[in-house]
């Protein structure tokens, strides 16, 4: 059998490289053999359909339907005692689904997460309010088939254009993938600005929840913090728990964390872990890990030991996942995170252009291209000029 390269490929079917590299990736091009970094492709395949484009088309009406008496019963008290025993008092299976993926992402069980996220299946309805846990799952275990396959489903809903409270839903589950990968600029504008208008009132506390986490990301740490102390004095209860409300007590622990307010930034988390971590709900812990300077390890391993070992194996497996989807992310999306002129200087730095002729190739001092320079770092979250071959060429 005669062999092509990805490049080849690319050319002869009319695509980027990138997109024969995540065709690649999936595994959706057919006796593609690979051999060390690189791939060969047989030089007869024929280039694979669009997953976007082969979804059928959503059974609008049913949607619209669903989701509006769906929506009531997203509403659920889970008694802080036994917060798993809810699932007992469930009678609609569908949001009996929904609830225990979403605990099983919480524990850590990410294949059980995907099989509640699959047994949707035929309700788009509840594969939308699956979504935002699905995803996270899909990212936790590399799964980018998976992944794609719940992307794909999302932007059909978002491009449907059916109804903006449907489309933000949607939405949100996809901020909640670019956020969680810290790739907040490809996040919808009104997560940025906090125009949740048009979500449900059940959505809106997850939403504060990425908009404070957004602020984490670009380094606004007193508006992160003011944004979950707030959305905690709205939504927060003695008596229940959501996985919302831990995600906004970890935040205020971050926000503390980042402004050395150390022994503040203890104590949310210590509380958040005495609410939380006897009922072995840890990923939302073991997502902190680097962003925590050692107080999360610190803390399991003081308070929690049964656990400790568990939680450092959970990290372990699952962080490498999330920076490789922060890679994707950022490639696929480069020219919406940067400015033109930024791409430009870019380009022109992850080809070996010295700074200076790059200076007066653009007609900019030296001083404004470092400054630009280091912006474009930032917004990349990389460490220097080493990093920038992977994103740009």
């Amino acid at each position: 059998m005669e062999y092509i390269t990805a490049a080849e490929a690319a050319a002869k079917w009319g695509v980027t490289v990138r997109q024969v590299q995540r065709l690649l990736a999936s595994e959706r091009i057919p006796d593609a053999k690979k051999f060390g970094r690189s791939h060969l492709i047989p030089a007869n395949a024929e280039k694979p359909s669009d997953l976007r484009f082969e979804k059928k088309r959503l059974p609008s009406n049913a949607l619209l339907s669903d989701f509006t008496q769906m929506l009531p019963l997203l509403v659920i008290h889970t008694p802080r005692h036994d917060p798993q025993s809810v699932l007992n008092t469930i009678r609609d299976n569908r949001i009996k689904l929904i609830c225990e993926g979403a605990f099983a992402y919480a524990q850590g069980d990410f294949a059980r997460a995907g099989e509640c996220y699959r047994k949707c299946e035929g309700n788009d309805a509840a594969k939308l309010c699956s979504s935002f846990y699905a995803i996270g799952a899909a990212i936790c275990t590399g799964d980018y088939p998976f992944y794609v396959e719940i992307e794909a489903f999302l932007k059909n809903i978002i491009n449907e254009n059916l109804r903006a409270d449907i489309t933000a839903a949607a939405e949100l589950s996809l901020a909640g993938a670019y956020i969680g990968a810290m790739a907040p600029q490809i996040a919808p504008e009104w997560i940025k600005s906090g125009t949740f208008s048009a979500l449900p009132v059940q959505y809106k506390a997850d939403a504060a929840y990425l908009r404070s986490k957004y602020f984490h990301c670009i380094g606004k740490y007193d508006s992160m913090l003011d944004v979950a102390q707030t959305t905690l004095a709205f939504y927060g209860s003695a008596e229940e728990v959501s996985s919302t409300d831990l995600y906004l007590r970890l935040m205020c622990a971050v926000a503390c964390h980042s402004t050395d307010r150390k022994e503040e930034s203890r104590q949310w988390l210590l509380d958040a872990m005495n609410i939380y971590v006897p009922y072995g709900i840890i990923t939302h812990f073991v997502e902190l890990m680097t962003s925590m300077g050692g107080l999360v390890e610190q803390l399991f391993e003081q308070e929690y030991p049964e656990w400790y070992d568990t939680a450092i194996t959970q990290w372990k497996r699952t962080i490498p996942n999330w920076i490789k989807f922060h890679n994707r992310f950022t490639e696929d999306n480069i020219t919406l995170i940067l400015s033109i002129r930024e791409y430009q200087m870019a380009q022109l730095a992850a080809r070996g252009v010295p700074f200076k002729k790059i200076a007066e190739q653009l007609h900019v001092s030296p001083g404004t291209l470092n400054n630009n320079m280091q912006t474009i770092y930032q917004k990349l979250f990389i460490n220097g000029k080493k990093e920038l071959p992977q994103y740009i060429l």
